[in-house]
């Protein structure tokens, strides 16, 4: 349902902290000039653990005004609480994204069974295509293969964001549900990879900054021409990599301020790119052509 290079984009902010609309619309019409075929509002790399709930409803509405329907919108809903990634993910389908995207339960540590019936409340509860997110590296969870295979049967739950970084999983996955659901790279070393082994694509951080490249590996990918994607995403395989030096989305932003398209304000805890990265995000960003 929903395929190819998806940005989990950034909230740009002003230096006292409230979010900068003026740049979030430069962005967002950048996206969609450049060919990204789905923009994520408000998922980790939008820092939606810093964003209240009022802010968050605000901020879906806001894109799907301004989107105006030209891609679709995929909304972060996740919690660690079922009540409130239900109340998150209502607000969402009233604001009229397309879909929404929800990581596991991260911190409390749910069991498999807690996983499929969080998940499984959350699809009855609210009317709206959803996607799985399973990143443990982030949440000190990690949804299995069989829990996913459970959940493939739920109508609308249409895919899974993998995260996990391991490519065995992924080929599980597609082996178990790839015809029940859109199985979506999470980590940006292997968006091709992850395409020729089955899936349908990327939710992607590096689409921040290379947005046009990120689209044309992920067209080529999807066309079967994996040769012609490995050559496009060749350029991109420091900046997968230097995105990465600290928590998401500290270099991220940094590297959109360097480029002069966001102000650099993260809300605590998290700050900003240590000066010991800059050369190397840098020199990333060169290396891609963004600079």
């Amino acid at each position: 349902m929903f395929h190819g290079s998806m940005v989990a984009l950034v909230t740009p902010m002003q230096t006292d902290g409230s979010i900068d609309i003026a740049a979030l619309d430069r962005l967002i019409e950048w996206h969609i000039a450049q060919g990204t075929h789905a923009i994520v509002a408000v998922g980790t790399t939008g820092e939606s653990s810093t964003l209240d709930f009022d802010e968050h409803c605000a901020i879906l509405r806001h894109f799907v005004a301004k989107v105006a329907g030209r891609i679709p919108v995929i909304a972060g809903t996740g919690a660690n609480a079922t009540a409130e990634a239900i109340a998150l993910t209502e607000c969402a389908l009233q604001a009229g994204v397309d879909a929404c995207l929800l990581v596991t339960p991260y911190y409390n540590k749910p069991t498999q069974e807690g996983l499929y019936r969080h998940y499984k409340a959350i699809a009855e509860a609210v009317p709206i295509p959803q996607i799985l997110y399973n990143v443990p590296g982030r949440t000190a969870c990690d949804m299995l293969p069989t829990t996913v295979e459970r959940l493939a049967g739920i109508s609308n739950i249409v895919g899974i964001k993998e995260a996990s970084g391991n490519m065995e999983r992924i080929k599980e996955l597609v082996a178990r549900c790839g015809k029940q659901l859109d199985i979506i790279s999470g980590e940006d070393a292997i968006n091709v990879d992850v395409v020729a082994a089955g899936g349908k694509g990327t939710i992607s951080v590096t689409a921040n900054v290379a947005p046009h490249a990120m689209a044309m590996a992920m067209d080529a990918a999807l066309r079967g021409d994996i040769a012609a994607a490995r050559e496009i995403n060749r350029p991109l395989e420091e900046l997968h990599k230097v995105l990465f030096l600290e928590a998401n989305p500290i270099p991220v932003k940094w590297a959109l301020t360097e480029m002069g398209m966001i102000g650099p304000t993260l809300r605590l805890p998290l700050t900003e790119l240590s000066q010991p990265h800059h050369e190397r995000v840098r020199n990333g960003l060169k290396l891609a052509g963004c600079l």
